[in-house]
């Protein structure tokens, strides 16, 4: 079950759990701050890649793993505010077109990490119509909670690349850290779907 926070949207952290439930061997891309701290708190793990940096980036991450793992389902979970920073990533996803790709905006019109200041997305800018123009032809936009349902179908049903928004809540919620350092996780990640010796290749 889906919650709502006090402004009657989507509680971030049962949508992070909700959307990792019973995931098989789906990999996720976290963008920094909240979608890190979300799916660490859902259950932190070798396919779990949460970034500490590289704000916009985590699409592109995501692109590269859905086309180095085209039989593995990539789920980029990420903020508005991170989206709008490498929004041209949009268009490379567009391009390339792997259908095992899944980006999902947690949007709370807010960066979170820096103060709570105000995206753009509190101001009109449509994450979905931008994903939509890039020439993503899959897409979402979820406001209520029982919309989370049909999202995670779409998600694992690898007909990508497919985008949606999720009008969030912007409350805070307690921090859950993974491991801070980029080489562990890109480690672990890698040895997850190549092997123990997949550090001597």
């Amino acid at each position: 079950m889906v919650g709502v926070g006090a402004s009657g949207k989507i509680d971030r952290r049962d949508l992070a759990r909700v959307l990792l439930e019973d995931r098989g061997g789906m990999l996720v891309v976290a963008g920094l701050g909240a979608p890190a701290w979300d799916i660490t708190a859902v259950g932190d793990g070798p396919q779990n890649f949460p970034l500490w940096g590289g704000m916009g980036g985590a699409a592109m991450i995501g692109l590269g793993l859905a086309l180095a793992q085209p039989e593995r389902q990539v789920l980029v979970l990420t903020g508005d505010g991170e989206m709008l920073m490498g929004i041209g990533s949009l268009a490379t996803v567009a391009h390339q077109a792997p259908k095992n790709l899944a980006i999902v905006v947690q949007d709370n019109e807010h960066y979170g990490e820096t103060g709570m200041q105000e995206t753009a997305t509190r101001h009109g800018t449509d994450l979905v119509k931008m994903a939509e123009g890039a020439g993503i032809k899959r897409t979402m936009l979820v406001t209520e909670p029982g919309q989370v349902t049909a999202l995670k179908a779409a998600i694992h049903r690898q007909e990508g690349p497919f985008f949606a928004v999720v009008k969030i809540d912007p409350a805070s919620k307690p921090l859950v850290l993974p491991p801070r350092e980029g080489a562990i996780l890109q480690a672990r990640m890698r040895e997850h779907l190549m092997g123990p010796a997949a550090h001597l290749a």
